[in-house]
């Protein structure tokens, strides 16, 4: 068997050398997507640069060379999974359109009123809404397997849920918040018995485990490429040929057509006629080189040195006490979800991430699996083979530092504000004068959470539910008082999380005891520019301003 160094296969992600700052970083959100190889990256620039044409249709060389390039990659991914037949791989956009052709294709022209569909509570949003969709559409009804301890489907009450009634069965092979295999070999087997079809969504899987869909005899099986260290936009439905080829097209034109005429058209044959319209060809061929060099040779050593290193992770997690994981025993990859206690899942990843610790925290596009464990979000940490045991090292490290009161934000600067000097609302210049000494992202996000201090938190019984902040990932609130001798506003917010109480402070430096007009003539996205802030704010933070201050333009519209 051929080694596997983590050294050397590092070397290969050039993101992972730097970033824009030149700091280091430590990627630790794979399952949300994976980095890419330069090999992948010259691939898709090497495409565009000698080889762009479009697939199958023109009579010239480029387009017989594009289309050798792009078809070329169906055999690879057929060898990857072991389907038994080349047209039985689809290409789709990913995970997320492959589910949804399913959905579409099968599910409302074969499932009808009364079946039943059966999905668990540990699904990916897209492999839920999907199938409530096609609920509502047909009159069937939707069934859920509940979890064991251990967080994987519970087969006991599979054996009871699923029944005569049941048509389809989608399910995760790997949870992308749990990171345990579920026992689908078992569960196609039970809904066999049926005559059920099968969906495996095996997004989290392909990367990290050996997949044989013959030898699992699913019906439908479901993936991305930017899970496994290729482009975005590539994802892969295999469906076996005769299941296939009595579906009716999912969507309708170019590729997927054999003769178009007035009087009646035809349908292309498989694979083509599920492929309408110009594909993702770059992102095609660039998963093609990544399936050559990173995913079919290497795939067996990468999966040991990934179970060494989900394995040291888990030991040291366990020895934090503030680490309370989601489900019992370790994960079956380096995917982990815990809460931290004391502490907010939001202002753990914020805290990590000054440190240059990318970690998700949230409900991980699996809310319901959230809610029927009482939570309403949590910190995951997800590893690839280019990650390190140093790099595990360092998380824990923080974590330790974080529970143990070390990094508690401290001033980054001599003329910080005391705390008495704030019985009235901070103001702008102050907050520019601090964060104009506050250099680096770690310095800025100690004065955040500091900032998060000088808010006045809500009682309990205040936090009505008209008061709730709509898009912010983290509950914040936000309550409005009119002045009518001055017409000014003022505002109390708060929100669980510290690091979201502290850009409150922020956002109220320049809203609070201002009037309507003065309120919308603000202009708060150059304010944080200023603040060498908008390039740091994750997605769901950035987000979670956003809301904030259309609220607060919102309210102040309402007075004018």
């Amino acid at each position: 068997m051929k080694t596997f160094s983590a050294t050397e296969f590092r070397k290969q992600f050039p993101i992972l050398q730097t970033v824009s700052d030149s700091d280091n970083i430590i990627y630790f959100d794979n399952a949300a997507t994976s980095q890419k190889p330069v090999a992948v990256i010259n691939a898709l620039h090497d495409f565009y640069l000698n080889n762009n044409a479009n697939v199958h249709r023109a009579s010239h060389f480029l387009s017989a060379k594009a289309t050798k390039s792009y078809e070329v990659v169906r055999a690879k991914v057929q060898s990857l999974i072991k389907a038994k037949f080349e047209n039985e791989i689809i290409w789709t956009k990913g995970t997320t359109e492959s589910i949804n052709l399913v959905a579409q294709s099968y599910g409302l022209n074969f499932i009808k009123a009364e079946d039943e569909i059966v999905i668990s509570m540990g699904e990916h949003h897209a492999n839920i809404v999907p199938w409530q969709h096609v609920a509502q559409q047909t009159g069937a009804k939707l069934i859920i397997l509940p979890l064991d301890d251990n967080g994987i489907i519970d087969l006991s009450e599979a054996e009871r849920l699923i029944t005569a009634k049941c048509k389809l069965v989608a399910v995760n092979h790997i949870s992308n918040v749990i990171g345990k295999i579920n026992p689908v070999k078992q569960l196609i087997t039970l809904a066999q018995k049926y005559s059920a079809k099968t969906l495996i969504d095996g997004a989290q899987a392909v990367a990290h485990i050996a997949v044989d869909v013959q030898e699992l005899d699913c019906d439908f099986y479901v993936f991305s490429a930017h899970k496994m260290y290729g482009p975005t936009g590539v994802g892969v439905l295999y469906g076996k040929q005769a299941l296939l080829e009595s579906m009716p097209p999912y969507q309708f034109g170019g590729e997927m057509i054999k003769k178009v005429s007035f009087t009646g058209t035809t349908y292309n044959e498989l694979p083509h006629r599920f492929e309408a319209g110009t594909p993702n060809i770059a992102g095609v061929v660039g998963l093609g080189t990544c399936l050559d060099i990173f995913i079919e040779k290497p795939i067996l050593p990468m999966i040991d040195y990934e179970q060494q290193l989900c394995h040291y992770l888990y030991q040291q997690l366990s020895k934090i006490e503030q680490v309370q994981f989601l489900v019992k025993g370790c994960p079956d990859i380096p995917v982990f979800s815990f809460t931290f206690s004391g502490f907010h899942h939001q202002d753990v990843a914020s805290h990590l991430d000054s440190k240059g610790i990318a970690v998700r925290a949230g409900h991980h596009c699996a809310m319901p699996l959230l809610e029927g464990l009482g939570l309403d979000g949590s910190i995951r940490v997800s590893l690839a083979a280019y990650n390190t045991f140093n790099e595990v090292d360092v998380l824990v490290k923080q974590l330790q530092a974080l529970c143990l009161g070390e990094s508690a934000p401290q001033s980054s600067t001599n003329t910080h504000i005391e705390n008495e000097q704030y019985s009235k609302f901070i103001t702008q210049e102050q907050v520019l004068t601090l964060f104009s000494k506050a250099t680096s992202w770690d310095l800025k996000h100690r004065e955040i959470m500091l900032l998060s201090k000088q808010l006045t938190r809500l009682n309990k019984e205040h936090r009505q539910p008209q008061d709730l902040i709509s898009g912010c990932e983290s509950d914040a609130w936000l309550v409005v008082n009119f002045n009518t001798t001055t017409s000014k506003l003022s505002f109390q917010a708060d929100s669980n999380a510290k690091v979201i109480r502290g850009l409150m402070v922020i956002i109220l430096s320049v809203y609070q005891h201002k009037t309507a007009a003065q309120i919308h003539d603000f202009d708060i996205e150059e304010y944080f520019q200023v603040l060498g802030l908008m390039q740091h704010l994750s997605p769901s933070r950035g987000n979670g301003i956003k809301a904030i201050v259309e609220r607060i333009k919102e309210i102040a519209y309402n007075y004018q």
